[in-house]
């Protein structure tokens, strides 16, 4: 037995004083108003670990700058100790199965970073529980191709459908898209001219073929799916008739009204919140939470950005209390990815936990646990 004592304990639906008892790898029982334990938190909060359902951050690890590779079994193992003193528990790695056209350096880390991850877990490199998220490109003739051999694959756990044409979803103008990757991408007037034609070519001719076979897959394998970068009432109403369960990154209201009625969750990124809003001008995951909206939270890019968002959401100022806005990035996420035994505090589920301490404003991890153990 392990008692965490003297602890504010952020349940899903109140905070309180007091204790958690670990046995082994589960928690047994929440004491309240005991002080004394093996370790004493200091007042510190205990909320479930988090969840995080979509997170490209290996990539930065592997590709530190352009045209730099790193050793994948290294980046893994750095990815991981990051994703561990973040406070995420549970990591959907989100990957790149096919990739956007001329975005060939993601498509390429797509096999070594997978080979990393691998290879530190069977050394027992890493700490936290770590699956694989398919972001899926429909617009790639190559898509479904890179996926099939992870079919019935243990660590494959969840898949996301994208379609990056511009004039649509993430970026509706295509003015703007062409300036932002002409000088991303490094392209000449003809050369983007050629990749917008390309990828509208794609969009229209390929994509639906590519997306209703990797439906059917994901139905098949029993993989949970979600839609990426919802921007109509249209594009969430295929999602839902597809039997997704989440929409990720809708970019308009209209999109997340039209999720919350036909019972997809709306999941939005932590950056978003920190950052006041979204990089591309589309709807902020804070106005999402206003109209009651919001259902799940990600890192999306930055690790520590999904605890700081909901102490942001769930904080003195936010808009939501601590008890729902840890919800959004622990039961929501846990419940959209079919993990019944973690997310929350209670007696009976895994003894995921994270200690926090405030620093002002912003959560500082000080301790993480997984299955009962100290990891971070």
């Amino acid at each position: 037995m392990t008692v965490l004592a003297n602890a504010r304990i952020v349940l899903p639906n109140a905070i309180v004083d007091g204790a958690i008892i670990l046995d082994g790898d589960t928690i047994q029982a929440v004491e309240r108003g005991r002080t004394i334990g093996d370790v004493d938190c200091g007042g510190d909060y205990l909320l479930p670990g988090l969840i995080d359902l979509h997170t490209d951050a290996i990539e930065k690890h592997y590709q530190p700058r352009p045209g730099v590779r790193w050793d994948p079994a290294a980046a893994a193992i750095a990815h991981d100790a990051q994703i561990a003193t973040s406070g995420i528990t549970t990591v959907f790695d989100a990957l790149p199965f096919g990739t956007s056209y001329r975005n060939i350096e993601r498509a390429e880390s797509l096999a070594p970073l997978l080979e990393g991850l691998e290879t530190a877990r069977k050394a027992g490199a890493l700490r936290v529980d770590h699956f694989l998220h398919a972001r899926c490109e429909v617009t790639d003739p190559d898509t479904i191709t890179l996926l099939e051999p992870y079919l019935g694959d243990p660590r494959l756990r969840f898949v996301s459908l994208m379609d990056h044409a511009p004039g649509q979803r993430q970026s509706p103008d295509i003015a703007i898209y062409r300036t932002r990757h002409m000088a991303t991408m490094n392209l000449s007037e003809a050369e983007m001219d050629e990749h917008i034609t390309t990828i509208l070519r794609r969009s229209a001719e390929l994509a639906p073929g590519i997306r209703a076979r990797l439906v059917a897959l994901a139905h098949e394998y029993g993989l949970p799916l979600s839609s990426h970068d919802d921007q109509t009432a249209a594009h969430v109403e295929q999602a839902a008739a597809e039997g997704m369960v989440v929409s990720e990154f809708p970019t308009t209201m209209a999109a997340a009204k039209a999720a919350r009625s036909l019972g997809l969750a709306n999941l939005m990124g932590g950056p978003n919140v920190v950052r006041g809003g979204s990089n591309y001008g589309n709807v902020s995951a804070e106005e999402l939470a206003k109209a009651g909206l919001l259902d799940v939270l990600a890192s999306d890019y930055v690790p520590a950005s999904l605890l700081h968002a909901v102490f942001v959401l769930g904080g003195e100022n936010g808009v939501a209390d601590l008890p729902t806005a840890t919800g959004w990035a622990t039961a929501a996420p846990a419940k959209a990815a079919g993990l019944a035994d973690r997310g929350r505090i209670e007696a009976g589920m895994r003894a995921d936990l994270i200690r926090v301490e405030m620093a002002s404003e912003t959560p500082v991890v000080r301790a993480t646990y997984v299955a009962g153990r100290r990891v971070a």
